[in-house]
C-alpha cells in the first residue's frame, strides 16, 4: 500500500540527505563504468546515462527551491536504489572469478538501463516544469477567481508534473485539483490544453491501468476538456483520445460509458474527426450503446452517431451494424434527450436515398413519429422529430399517409401558431409539400394568420417562401378565403407586403397570396381587397413586371371594371 506524500515527508530522508548519498556512488559508477571487465557495450550505454543523470542532478541541486518539491521524496530514493543495484552488478562484472551467467547479468544491466531511462524522463520534466524555481506552497495553492494567468499556467504544469512522476496519492491528489480547476474556471480548458500533457491523460485511461480511481478521475478531466471547447477538444483528439474512450464504451462500468460517451460525442461534433470512428471501429461500439446502455449513454451515443452519419463510409457501416432498428427502437427511450438525437440521425439517414428511408418505414419509424409530435414539448427534439418527417417525404407513401392525417394536420397547424421560428418553417415548408384535403385544410384555418406574419420575416433564409407556399394551399378552400379576409389586420397586413416601397418582402410572394384570394367565386374577397387599397399597388407591381402581378391585378380590376360599367350604363 502506498504512503501517502505528507506521511512519506515524515518518514523519509530529506532530499538533500538523498542527494548527499546518491552523489558519491554516482560519481563512483561514472569513474568505474570506464574499464569494465566484461560487457564493454552496455557499461558504455550506461556510462552515457549516467553522466546524463549526474547533469540533470546538478542542474535540479542549483534550483532555489528544488529541496521543498515532494516529488523528490518519490523520485530521488528510486534512483539511489538504482545506483546501489547498478554498483552491485559492476562489482559482479569486475569480479576475477566471474565466468557464468551471462544471459542473467545481460537481463539485469538492461533493466537497470531502463529504470535509469525513467528517472532521466522525470528528472528532466521535474526541470522542465519550472516548478522548482518556485517555494513548494506557492506550487500547492488552488489559484483563486482573481488569480493571473501565470499563476494558473504555473499550477497547470506543476499538476502534470506530479500527476507523471508522482506515485497513486500524488497523481489522485493532482487530478482531484485539475478537476476542481475544470470546474470552477471555464477558462481553464484552453489553458490546461495549451500548458498540460493530454496525452498523457489519456494514457491514464488505459485499460491496464489497475486503479480504477485514477482512470475514473483521468476519465472526468478527458470528458470536461472534450466538451469545454474547440482547443481543448482538438488536445483530446491529438492526444489519441478517441480509441481508449470507444473502448471504454465498449467494456467499461454504466458510469465510466456515460463520460466516455459525452467525451466521443464532443470530439465527433468536429467533422474532421469524424473519419477516426471507422478507423478504431467504433461505429459498432456506438450502435450497441444505443441498444443497452443506460438512458443517458445512449443519449451521447446516438448524438455521436448523428454527428458522423453524413459521411459515406459510416452510412454502410451504421447499415451493416443495423443502426436503424436501434435508433427507431430509441425513439421510445425514456431520455427526451435520446429521442431528439436518434430522431436527428434518423433524419440524415433519410435524407441519404430510398434504401434508409425503406428501413426506416419497415420499422414503423414514421409512425413512431408521428406519436411524439403530439407527445414531446422540448422544442429541440420537436425540431429534430419534424426533420425527421420532412426527410421521409421524398416517399410517395410517406407523403400520402401524412396527407390523410388529421391529427398531424392539426399538430403542425399548432406548431404553425405557436412553436419558436424553427418549428414554424419546418412545419410551413411541410404543410406546402402536402396535399390535406379540404376537411383538413379547414380544420387548420386559424393557422392562417400566423402563416401571413411569417411572410414578413426574412431569417430563417426559406421561411417565407414556405410560409407562403402553405398559405396558398390552405387558400384553395373558398371558405378559408373568407375568413382570412374577414381578419382586417390580415387584409392590412398583406396589403402593406404587396407596397412597392416595402423591400423586407420578396413581392411574388404576396402577389401568389393575393391572387388566391381573388380567385373564381370570391367577389366579397375581391371587394375587400380592393377598398383596403390592394389594387393601386398590383397595378404597379404589374409594370414591373412581378411574376403573376398581371394576372391577380386583372381579377382584381375585374369587379372594379364591372362597377364602372354598371355606373355608365345608369347614366
Amino acid at each position: 500500500m502506498e504512503t501517502h506524500p505528507s506521511a512519506a515527508a515524515a518518514a523519509s530522508p530529506s532530499p538533500q540527505s538523498l542527494l548527499d548519498l546518491i552523489s558519491p556512488l554516482l560519481s563512483l559508477l561514472l569513474l568505474s563504468s570506464l574499464n569494465p571487465r566484461s560487457f564493454a557495450g552496455r557499461w558504455q550505454a550506461l556510462r552515457s546515462k549516467l553522466t546524463s543523470v549526474h547533469s540533470s542532478l546538478s542542474s535540479l541541486s542549483s534550483s532555489p527551491h528544488w529541496s521543498d518539491n515532494p516529488l523528490l521524496l518519490t523520485l530521488l530514493p528510486s534512483l539511489l536504489a538504482t545506483l546501489q543495484r547498478l554498483k552491485s552488478l559492476h562489482d559482479h562484472c569486475s569480479d576475477p572469478s566471474f565466468n557464468g551467467g551471462k544471459l542473467h547479468t545481460q537481463s539485469d544491466l538492461d533493466m537497470a538501463s531502463t529504470s535509469l531511462s525513467s528517472h532521466l524522463h522525470d528528472l528532466d520534466l521535474l526541470l522542465r516544469s519550472g516548478v522548482l524555481h518556485q517555494s513548494n506552497a506557492i506550487v500547492l495553492s488552488q489559484p483563486g477567481p482573481g488569480s493571473g494567468k501565470d499563476d494558473v499556467r504555473f499550477f497547470v504544469k506543476d499538476l502534470f508534473t506530479r500527476l507523471q512522476i508522482g506515485g497513486i496519492e500524488f497523481k489522485k491528489k493532482a487530478l482531484e485539483s485539475l478537476l476542481q480547476l475544470l470546474a470552477e474556471d471555464e477558462k481553464s480548458a484552453s489553458l490546461v490544453a495549451k500548458e498540460g500533457n493530454v496525452a498523457y491523460l489519456v494514457h491514464l485511461l488505459d485499460l491496464n491501468n489497475n486503479n480504477s480511481s485514477v482512470r475514473e478521475q483521468a476519465l472526468a478531466a478527458v470528458s470536461i476538456l472534450a466538451s469545454a471547447n474547440d482547443e481543448s477538444r482538438k488536445s483530446v483528439f491529438e492526444g489519441g483520445g478517441l480509441g481508449p474512450l470507444l473502448r471504454i464504451i465498449e467494456t467499461g462500468s454504466s458510469a465510466f460509458k456515460e463520460k466516455a460517451a459525452i467525451a466521443v460525442e464532443a470530439i465527433t461534433a468536429d467533422l474532421e474527426n469524424a473519419w477516426a470512428i471507422s478507423a478504431y471501429s467504433g461505429v459498432s461500439v456506438l450502435v450497441e450503446a444505443c441498444r443497452s446502455s443506460s438512458p443517458a449513454a445512449q443519449s451521447h451515443a446516438a448524438g455521436a452517431i448523428r454527428n458522423v452519419a453524413c459521411v459515406e463510409d459510416i452510412k454502410v457501416a451504421l447499415a451493416e451494424e443495423g443502426a436503424v432498428p436501434v435508433l427507431v427502437q430509441l425513439l421510445s427511450s425514456s431520455s427526451t434527450s435520446a429521442i431528439e438525437k436518434s430522431a436527428g440521425s434518423i433524419a440524415i439517414l433519410a435524407e441519404s436515398g430510398e434504401y434508409f428511408r425503406t428501413l426506416i418505414l419497415q420499422e414503423r419509424g414514421l409512425q413512431k413519429l408521428m406519436r411524439l409530435i403530439q407527445e414531446l414539448s422540448s422544442p429541440d427534439a420537436l425540431e429534430s422529430v419534424l426533420r425527421a418527417i420532412s426527410s421521409l417525404l421524398a416517399s410517395d407513401a410517406v407523403a400520402r399517409i401524412l396527407s390523410s392525417s388529421t391529427a398531424f394536420i392539426v399538430q403542425i397547424g399548432e406548431l404553425i401558431k405557436h412553436g419558436n421560428i424553427r418549428l414554424q418553417q419546418i412545419s410551413a415548408s411541410l404543410l406546402s409539400n402536402l396535399s390535406p384535403s379540404d376537411g383538413n385544410k379547414r380544420a387548420i384555418s386559424s393557422c392562417m394568420s400566423s402563416l401571413l406574419k411569417l411572410m414578413e420575416s426574412p431569417k430563417p433564409v426559406g421561411l417565407q417562401d414556405s410560409a407562403a407556399q402553405a398559405l396558398v394551399a390552405l387558400l384553395t378552400v373558398r371558405s378559408n378565403r373568407k375568413e382570412l379576409v374577414r381578419d382586417e389586420k390580415c387584409v392590412t397586413r398583406l396589403v402593406q407586403m404587396l407596397d412597392p416601397e416595402n423591400e423586407l418582402v420578396p413581392k411574388r410572394l404576396p402577389v401568389a397570396v393575393a391572387a388566391a384570394i381573388v380567385g373564381p367565386a370570391s367577389q366579397g374577397c375581391r371587394k375587400r381587397l380592393v377598398a383596403a387599397g390592394a389594387y393601386q399597388h398590383m397595378q404597379r407591381l404589374a409594370e414591373m413586371e412581378v411574376a403573376g402581378a398581371r394576372r391577380a391585378s386583372q381579377r382584381l380590376a375585374g369587379n372594379r371594371l364591372k362597377t364602372i360599367f354598371s355606373r355608365t350604363w345608369r347614366e
